[in-house]
């Protein structure tokens, strides 16, 4: 079967969606035509002018990457420092770039689950979880309409509330209208009051879902005129925020999970703060500059937060509270590429698969 961009990009728009990057990021296609057909994928952290040249070698033209190489606007295209040569080398070549960044760090099976899986935790939960990204769809349709109606939400992606599909409400009760002489009524008589036993259907759906959600509805509402209204919701969406929250499955010591957590991860190098002389049982973390995520580590119980670019005086933050441990921001989110790979793998088995073998951390250590 032959792929586009676009589907790959459609595909990994479902698993994490842009809706959900942060307002400073640029999580998109950033160089490529959507309509071209994907000859193979390059998965990596970053993209640079290494990176484009291993894509080329390899004959892939769709650079999939965590780290968007266009963060600000580009004024130039004259290749003057490496933003530049990068996206220069990638339109000469014809490969796409895809930045898939905060967004790929919000989801409940992103970057920091990635981190969890690799140090063993288990029953994980987002740290932070987002507000205000829901929606509740309120509308009545006539009884026998209901399963239609249900069914073309549910395939519109309202109804999922965690690890339950198919979710709603509704209770029976009376509708009443009169149709105009123009009108072309579902049931009842151009210009006859008319009373229909219907039902109040509910359903929740992220907010960014909302218009596919409607154009699904009057697809499948038998009334000419659908009532209907949408309710921004202020609740915590449990699957989508910053951060993550794991449990050992036996308590460590802190010598002992430090070690772990360097085997685990492969470094080479852990600052932390001053060891408590308690058991590890709850780790908190956080893929790249997370520090401020350091309260609700604090809340959560974790006797240990992981995350990296913190500065000097945010050690001190600790209080003597919880271990802060920074492991560096390309250690702590290197194994993203290996996430990419198994998220698109799970489509697109017969296209040609890479993960770069490329170092793109600027940061080396004696």
């Amino acid at each position: 079967m032959v792929y586009s961009i676009r589907d790959v990009v459609s595909y990994l728009d479902k698993i994490a969606p842009q809706a959900y990057q942060e307002s400073y990021d640029n999580a998109q296609l950033i160089t490529g035509n959507p309509e071209d057909e994907v000859k193979g994928i390059l998965c990596t952290l970053d993209t640079t002018e290494s990176v484009v040249d291993e894509a080329i070698a390899l004959g892939c033209n769709l650079i999939v990457a965590h780290h968007p190489i266009v963060f600000k606007g580009l004024k130039s295209l004259t290749g003057k420092n490496y933003v530049e040569r990068t996206v220069v080398k990638a339109i000469k070549n014809d490969i796409a770039i895809y930045a898939i960044h905060t967004n790929l760090d919000h989801v409940s099976n992103g970057v920091n689950k990635k981190i969890c899986n690799k140090l063993g935790l288990i029953n994980t939960s987002i740290l932070q979880p987002k507000r205000e990204l829901l929606s509740k769809l309120v509308t009545f349709a006539p009884k026998e309409a209901i399963e239609k109606v249900l069914n073309a939400l549910f395939d519109a992606g309202a109804g999922e509330i965690g690890e339950y599909s198919g979710c709603s409400f509704y209770t029976e009760g009376t509708g009443t209208y009169t149709p105009s002489e123009q009108a072309n009524p579902y049931k009842g008589n151009r210009g006859n009051p008319h009373r229909e036993p219907e039902a109040r259907i509910e359903v929740l759906l992220p907010a960014y879902l909302e218009k596919k959600v409607l154009n699904a509805l009057k697809s499948a509402h038998p009334y000419e005129e659908v009532a209907y209204f949408f309710q921004k919701l202020e609740n915590e969406n449990q699957l989508v925020g910053s951060g993550m929250l794991g449990h050992l499955d036996y308590p460590m010591g802190e010598m002992e999970f430090l070690h772990h957590l360097k085997k685990s991860m492969d470094l080479r190098v852990v600052k932390h703060t001053k060891l408590l002389n308690e058991p590890i049982r709850k780790v908190a973390v956080c893929g790249g500059a997370g520090i401020f995520l350091l309260n609700q580590a604090k809340n959560s119980g974790a006797q240990i937060f992981i995350t990296s670019d913190i500065k000097y005086h945010e050690f001190f933050d600790a209080e003597n509270q919880i271990v802060i441990c920074d492991i560096g921001h390309y250690e702590s989110e290197i194994y993203t590429k290996e996430l990419l790979g198994e998220l698109l793998s799970q489509n697109f088995t017969n296209i040609a698969l890479y993960l770069t073998k490329v170092v793109t951390n600027p940061i080396t250590y004696l």
